[in-house]
């Protein structure tokens, strides 16, 4: 409990930072998120801003983080990486093109699939489930079992099926989605926790247009850019400045073979220090994306 208490307090505070540093202190904060509502995106903005914000959804992660480069948003909150999916790349060649966007926050979010249909469906009925990629593959293992001849058909969103399927209005059709879903679009639950496992997260970071600058932050995130071969001697310098790994992901860089983007996620529980930044950013071709904590929405069964 007393843990508990620390960690609100020190997150409250990180927020009340976040509004004081971008002088937004005195009106309500612009979230752009990947849309349209209803999608665990805006669950994971939801849980970490604790309301009172603006949330505008938006049809692509691109759009979002256009939306905090242009101005037009203060933050934006964007999907990373899932336990069963693994890294949805689209989304983290978006982090790495916004090299003047920082993260300043990270929420883990349980995942809890469901499926849904239009009133009056039945499991007998549905022909063909639609979802996003990650909620596909989530979903997999369950449809084989319980639906091994409906076809399926990839969405732009979990909440895009959910509207989808609501549109058409044709009882073959059901989507996988968040459990708010069918309440938000007037669908009917088929079948809930259809997930592979209820050890499925998903990270989501959010982002500023300016690096939040807070003393006992635990986590931070550095791109690097250089070949296959020397991703190595980057993994020995963060193990020598005092930092451990928490994901890597790499990403083909586009002009040759063997040249690659790589997003490390670093943690030190002791907080990450100006000098640890500093000894990473001074490497050739490493940038600093931005430090933060990572907050973690319970699971509820």
């Amino acid at each position: 409990m007393y843990k508990r208490a620390v960690l609100y307090i020190l997150c409250t505070m990180i927020l009340l930072d976040l509004m004081v540093m971008a002088g937004r202190a005195e009106r309500i904060v612009r979230v752009s998120y990947l849309g349209p509502a209803g999608t665990y995106t805006e669950e994971a903005a939801q849980f970490f801003f604790q309301g009172g914000e603006a949330l505008n959804p938006k049809e692509t992660v691109n759009d979002a983080i256009a939306d905090l480069l242009s101005g037009e948003a203060d933050y934006a909150v964007i999907p990373q990486e899932n336990t069963v999916g693994g890294a949805v790349v689209n989304y983290v060649d978006a982090l790495i093109g916004a090299e003047d966007a920082f993260v300043v926050g990270e929420v883990i979010l349980p995942i809890s699939q469901t499926l849904m249909g239009v009133p009056g469906a039945t499991l007998s009925d549905i022909q063909t489930v639609c979802s996003h990629a990650q909620g596909l593959t989530q979903s997999a293992q369950w449809r084989s079992e319980n639906l091994p001849d409906a076809a399926t058909e990839e969405m732009a969103s979990t909440a895009a099926a959910a509207s989808y399927v609501a549109e058409m209005g044709d009882k073959s059709i059901a989507a996988v989605a968040a459990p708010g879903a069918p309440a938000l679009y007037g669908l009917e639950v088929l079948a809930e926790n259809v997930q592979i496992t209820d050890a499925n997260k998903t990270r989501f970071y959010v982002l500023s247009s300016e690096p939040l600058e807070v003393d006992g932050l635990t986590h931070a995130v550095f791109v690097a850019t250089c070949e296959g071969s020397r991703i190595d001697d980057i993994i020995v310098a963060l193990r020598d400045a005092g930092l451990e790994i928490v994901s890597l992901h790499d990403r083909p860089e586009g002009s040759r073979l063997g040249m690659y983007h790589y997003v490390i996620e670093v943690e030190n529980e002791a907080g990450i220090t100006v000098a640890q930044i500093g000894v990473m950013s001074a490497l050739e071709d490493v940038r600093f994306a931005g430090r933060f904590n990572a907050m973690k929405k319970p699971y509820v069964g």
